[in-house]
């Protein structure tokens, strides 16, 4: 059965594997992650924590339908290291991810098909390693609400399935609400019939 529109899946924790392939050791290291930025945190800490390795190569994919991504060999032959840890990630089903396999040399060439399968072999045991996890897309609506309604309409929001994120008592009552996507629609309905329309909704 297809996912929701506005869940998907991601990595639930971080996690390690490693792979020994004819005297070459490959440590994959696989983190949860939301922004280019902390990817390069990451890798840039990775490789400061394994400076003696021989490679770091590595791929994230990002946001909801993983729009967002790069790979990198790190001095491996053209697409025999970035592209298949990439290949792992979407394989999975995973966004908001990186993986890090950083390679030890072993004394013998693995060729490009060679270390291809032994790069997405390990980013494979460390995406397996760390689990999956639901990250839920929610859309926030800025309300205001009569005094007298303010009671029926966050029984409203409870009903739908909402958050109250912040409340402020003014001339009405300004409300931040927040509801995932697919919810949306039935809570402005919901807030309208409740408050008898007698109330201002706004998405962000």
């Amino acid at each position: 059965m297809d996912a929701p529109a506005d869940e998907y899946a991601t990595l639930a924790a971080r996690a390690e594997a490693a792979l020994t392939v004819r005297g070459s050791r490959f440590l994959a290291l696989a983190i949860p992650a939301r922004e280019p930025g902390e990817c390069e945190t990451e890798l840039a800490a990775r490789r400061k924590h394994l400076h003696d390795a021989t490679h770091h190569s590595f791929a994230y994919r990002l946001g909801e339908a993983g729009a967002v991504w790069r790979a990198g060999d790190d001095g491996e032959p053209a697409g025999s290291a970035g592209k298949p840890i990439l290949g792992a990630i979407e394989g999975a089903g995973l966004s908001d991810v990186l993986v890090v396999v950083t390679r030890y040399f072993g004394g013998t060439k693995l060729g490009v098909g060679g270390l291809a399968r032994a790069y997405r072999a390990a980013a494979s045991g460390a995406l397996t390693k760390g689990g999956h996890a639901v990250r839920v897309l929610c859309a926030v609506l800025d309300v205001a609400v009569p005094h007298e309604r303010v009671g029926p309409a966050m029984r409203a929001v409870a009903g739908a399935g909402g958050r109250i994120l912040t409340s402020r008592y003014d001339a009405d009552v300004l409300l931040a609400v927040e509801i995932r996507r697919s919810r949306l629609e039935g809570l402005r309905a919901a807030l309208l019939e409740a408050t008898r329309g007698e109330i201002r909704i706004s998405a962000r």
